[in-house]
């Protein structure tokens, strides 16, 4: 007898339609998993960029100062990308210009495999799938964006770069799930801030913490949720 499926309700059908993944942190590798490698890039020295932010809060103070909602998420990377601009004698570096100098030529290195892996197990299986992002475009930039192929495999993307409106906010999580066409009950959403995994459970969505310590187990336990096999490939 084949194992029952997480995604089927007590009637057997279906219980998810769709999978709305936060991008920063989540689809993307962390500036934190690849500090070694920034510096690296950078030219500065082993070690300069000791804040690891979730990877190790205790490195990183202005990360336990936005986790504790003393400043925003969109606070914590212009004060981080200033400090390194002027490491570098650029007094006046965004997150754009601090994410543009790392993230190399090819934007589809950003994007984990695990992600890939489950996006795409999740369309086999005829899921939507949706990406609801505080600042995408602003901190990325547009050519990023038309480079990246994931963007391309999925059914909506809400930005808050031009809405407006930022997680947790349930205006949100409402512009997502209405372009993705699903009722809040049958779509799992993924974040790797609390804050914004409670948005999302306030208005009715099912909701998993993702961990930046843990991506691998993380997206595991995405696709356990969803009932997803393992066989499929990425293209």
């Amino acid at each position: 007898m084949n194992p029952p499926d997480a995604r089927a309700g007590r009637a057997g059908e279906r219980q998810f339609d769709a999978l709305l993944l936060d991008f920063g942190n989540v689809v993307s590798i962390s500036v934190f998993e690849r500090q070694r490698e920034n510096e690296a890039i950078l030219g500065l020295a082993p070690g300069t960029l000791g804040w690891l932010g979730p990877v190790d809060p205790r490195t990183d103070p202005l990360w336990r100062r936005m986790s504790a909602g003393e400043i925003s998420e969109r606070d914590y990377w212009a004060l981080r990308a200033a400090e390194v601009g002027r490491m570098l004698g650029h007094a006046a570096w965004t997150p754009l210009d601090f994410i543009g100098a790392i993230r190399g030529d090819d934007p589809n290195r950003a994007v984990r495999e695990c992600a890939l892996r489950t996006v795409a197990q999740a369309r086999a299986a005829g899921l939507r799938v949706g990406v609801v992002s505080n600042e995408l475009e602003l901190f990325w930039g547009r050519p990023f964006m038309e480079r990246l192929a994931l963007l391309r495999e999925i059914d909506a993307l809400v930005d808050a770069t031009h809405t407006g409106v930022l997680k947790p906010d349930p205006r949100a999580y409402r512009a997502a799930l209405e372009a993705l066409g699903v009722a809040a009950g049958r779509a799992l959403f993924v974040d790797d801030q609390p804050r914004n995994v409670e948005g999302a459970r306030a208005v009715g969505m099912e909701a998993i913490f993702f961990d930046i310590a843990d991506p691998e187990g993380s997206f595991a336990r995405v696709r356990e949720r969803l009932g997803l096999g393992r066989s499929v490939n990425t293209p």
